[in-house]
């Protein structure tokens, strides 16, 4: 599974997906990374900093390390992340040299599913983008949000863009189900989950939640804007493994993300899955 979400991290960052997650349309005249820089905005928004530039964010799978760094330009506060691919940790740790923000952005090797590498009460606020709760399994939850919770300052808050299951989506809906299996290897996720579960999970943990809806726009118009992209690599690649100069097995990946990318499509357009559902939640003060 790692080795096909490295893979997979490599053809969306070539298909110009450099942050690695696909937000939702809140800007029908822009496309995708105009879109994300909004995103990023009114997650941030949701944080509540009392003092941004004093600031000190984590960032969960963090990816190569691009959000961080938009949030360090928009608080000027530091940002630390984590990631469980090194190649994107080092990609990050790069960028922020040749941007001249190594000493406002730390990265390391992390894993959710493992205690986090930080003392307690080490941050003022916590986010993610896609990319914490479609690897756990329900009863794999509780662990993450208590490390959460300890890492993060009284008062503090979470804040995500995350892919869930809506609560319109039912596993006794042979549809449902189809759409689902075609679907999830496209996001490199693992798991599904319903919003509440995932809130459930957090409450245990000690947090008040203040939010749980979902996003503010569809995701599947920018989606299939990359979809097209990746037809248009297809034929490309398809050649160059004629000749054999390809391995078959990429050929057969971007073909699966195409039928991926149109059943994503369909299921957003039914309503039963949310690339960027949010949830806000916060650490009582006392």
């Amino acid at each position: 599974m790692r080795r096909y979400y490295n893979v997979l991290n490599e053809i969306l960052s070539i298909a110009d997906i450099e942050k690695l997650y696909i937000p939702p349309l809140l800007d029908e005249f822009s496309g995708l990374y105009h879109n994300q820089i909004l995103c990023e905005r009114e997650l941030l928004d949701e944080l509540k900093l009392a003092n941004p530039s004093g600031s000190h964010l984590l960032d969960m799978g963090c990816g190569r390390g691009r959000i961080s760094h938009h949030m360090h330009t928009l608080t000027k506060g530091k940002v630390s992340g984590y990631n469980i691919d090194p190649n994107q940790i080092q990609n990050a740790i790069d960028y922020a040299a040749e941007t001249g923000t190594s000493s406002s952005l730390e990265y390391e090797v992390g894993d959710h599913h493992k205690p986090l590498p930080y003392p307690d009460s080490t941050f003022d606020a916590v986010y993610s983008f896609q990319a914490v709760w479609p690897f756990f399994k329900p009863h794999e939850l509780d662990g993450c949000c208590q490390e959460m919770f300890r890492v993060m300052k009284p008062g503090a808050r979470y804040a995500c863009s995350e892919y869930l299951l809506t609560p319109a989506f039912d596993w006794t809906d042979q549809e449902h189900v189809t759409l689902h299996r075609l679907y999830l290897p496209t996001l490199a996720a693992t798991h599904s989950l319903h919003p509440h579960v995932v809130c459930e999970a957090l409450e245990r943990a000690g947090f008040e939640i203040i939010l749980s809806a979902p996003s503010k726009g569809p995701a599947w118009v920018l989606c299939e804007q990359k979809r097209d992209l990746i037809l248009s690599a297809r034929k490309v690649v398809r050649f160059l493994t004629y000749i054999g100069i390809f391995p078959e097995f990429l050929e057969h990946m971007l073909r699966n993300l195409q039928l991926g990318g149109q059943a994503w499509t369909d299921a957003e357009k039914r309503k039963i899955a949310d690339l960027n559902w949010r949830i806000v939640c916060r650490k009582p003060l006392a």
